[in-house]
């Protein structure tokens, strides 16, 4: 078993409800690029009325995506400056500057709407004492979901190269997530791209968190297109960042601090 991989008890099916307690204290934050097609399913699937807060980190959107989420109750915080890891930086910055700042954060994506009525499968490994939780992309009668074969294959290679270089194995670089605020603010992120989620998996790998991988359902987008695997170009694109991740976390790794 890898060294911070635990498993945990008492996992309950995937339909069941987060306990209520976990609502009150967990913030959803959802990074959105002209996602007006998709982002109202997702908005309307979340318990927004239960939640510490709903945030929109709209990274630079020129269709309806910021008044489509202030309709629904979420605040909107603007991020001109693309990137997907750009714009969750802003919602943790303006999370943190909160008087009474989330316990946990909850990443998801603007157009699966099967994993905003499910928060409970990455909440609830937090309530029994993971640091991380991942929601491993799934097909609904398994396999590996809705993904095009390029953006399989490249996600197998990243992952065999995160085993290679730091001795963990991952299942998926998954973009549904939760993890604790604590935890988050140790890991340091800075990435502004597309390395965001493995930069997050490998440092949380380097500081001895606790991470427990979960099954997600995986289904068609709500709406829209998907700006990765939906183009070969931009799939390559986005790989060759996860292997520059890797290599450069890798060298942070083994490059003693400054004294």
């Amino acid at each position: 078993m890898d060294r911070a991989t635990r498993q945990l008890p008492g996992r309950r099916p995937p339909s069941e409800p987060p306990r209520r307690d976990l609502l009150p204290r967990a913030a959803v934050l959802i990074p959105a690029l002209d996602e007006e097609k998709a982002l109202p399913a997702v908005l309307e699937a979340l318990p927004i009325d239960r939640l510490h807060s709903v945030v929109v980190a709209d990274n630079g959107s020129t269709d309806d995506t910021a008044s489509i989420a202030r309709a629904a109750g979420a605040t909107v915080v603007r991020e001109p400056r693309r990137g997907y890891g750009a714009a969750c930086l802003a919602g943790i910055r303006h999370l943190s500057t909160l008087a009474t700042p989330p316990a946990t954060i909850v990443f998801l994506d603007a157009d699966h709407p099967e994993n905003a009525g499910r928060l409970g499968l990455v909440l609830d490994p937090l309530a029994r004492g993971a640091d991380l939780a991942l929601g491993v992309r799934v097909g609904p009668g398994g396999g590996t979901g809705n993904r095009h074969a390029h953006a399989r294959w490249g996600n197998r290679a990243v992952l065999l190269g995160t085993r290679l270089l730091f001795g963990h194995s991952f299942r998926d670089l998954a973009p549904f997530r939760a993890i604790r605020m604590g935890a988050l603010e140790r890991l340091a992120m800075d990435d502004r791209d597309w390395g965001w989620t493995l930069q997050m998996q490998l440092r949380a790998v380097r500081n001895g968190l606790v991470i427990e991988e979960v099954d997600a359902p995986h289904l068609p987008r709500s709406g829209g297109r998907s700006k990765i695997s939906g183009r070969l170009g931009m799939s390559l694109r986005v790989g060759a960042k996860m292997f520059y991740t890797l290599a450069r976390e890798r060298l942070r790794a083994v490059t003693p601090p400054e004294v």
